[in-house]
């Protein structure tokens, strides 16, 4: 992903999402050839001169100052995470050209952290990485996403499931939030880390296989996965409505811990009882299939 083109598509397409009435500005005439701003009135906004702009705009953010930064983050009314985008492409394009690495595919998971997992027996709980495979789960977590598991492709990883997997249609019900938050979650990843040979592979694979991943990716659009609501239809389970919280693991560089929650007393938390039930009859009637195998293993209905 070169940094030039990445910095030169984010700030066009912020700057285009942003009218002159937005930005307090006053508008002469009505023939204007751009959506949103012109260059001339980012540079004004920001406080710098419109040939800087235009070198910022065309990509290239080497050297360039926070307040410069944060001034144009202020001109174009960037949210939080478009901000720190800004600021990842800016440090990105700072810092001396290192050779693509690839991440281990499997990444493992600790076993202190699987053993913290699996001790969360009354919630949903998994740990992922900035590519969205999903590393490991306690069992509640595997029955929850058990609609990944029937295809072959290890580790599962919700933006293979989203845009390959027409059952993630029915497992998301409001499909286009589902995709447009992920593709948002990716392209935020994308600026932090710039040098992931995996997370390129992954957007390249995406991109030339689905029309609906390259349509989003080019939005440019960034979201940050801390917490929030989770709206999914679960085919023994049903409809849940589920908050999450997400926890960077401090000693594992990259990986974060999710744990879903339902408000006490709610159709979904006995949803969530009901489900964990099943994953336990499943789980059992595994094990005696296989007696040998131990420990919580992804669930297929």
């Amino acid at each position: 992903m070169d940094n030039h083109s990445e910095t030169r598509d984010f700030l066009a397409t912020r700057r285009a999402k942003i009218t002159p009435e937005q930005a307090g500005l006053p508008v002469y005439g009505g023939n204007r050839r751009v959506p949103g701003l012109r260059r001339g009135e980012v540079a004004l906004l920001a406080g710098v001169s419109v040939e800087y702009y235009t070198r910022l705009e065309r990509g290239n953010l080497s050297g360039v100052s926070e307040g410069v930064l944060e001034s144009l983050a202020r001109a174009l009314q960037l949210d939080e995470a478009e901000q720190a985008h800004l600021f990842d492409l800016a440090r990105a394009a700072s810092t001396s050209r290192r050779p693509q690495r690839r991440r281990a595919a499997t990444q493992p998971v600790r076993t202190s952290v699987q053993l913290t997992l699996d001790a969360i027996t009354n919630a949903p709980a998994f740990v992922h990485n900035g590519r969205l495979d999903i590393l490991a789960a306690n069992q509640l977590g595997y029955a929850l996403y058990s609609e990944m598991y029937p295809s072959p492709g290890r580790p599962a990883n919700h933006a293979r499931f989203i845009f390959f997997d027409t059952r993630s249609h029915a497992f998301y019900p409001d499909w286009d939030r589902a995709a447009n938050d992920t593709v948002a979650i990716l392209r935020t990843e994308a600026g932090r880390d710039p040098y992931d040979r995996g997370l390129t592979d992954l957007v390249g694979e995406l991109s030339t296989r689905s029309e609906e991943f390259r349509t989003r990716w080019a939005a440019h659009n960034v979201r940050q996965h801390y917490t929030g609501v989770k709206h999914l239809r679960h085919p023994v389970a049903g409809d849940l409505h589920l908050m999450f919280e997400a926890l960077n693991l401090s000693a594992d560089a990259g990986l974060s811990l999710l744990v879903y929650t339902a408000e006490p007393g709610s159709t979904t938390g006995d949803a969530l009882r009901m489900l964990a039930s099943w994953a336990a009859t499943q789980r059992s009637e595994t094990q005696q299939s296989a007696p040998t195998r131990s420990g919580p293993a992804p669930l297929q209905h």
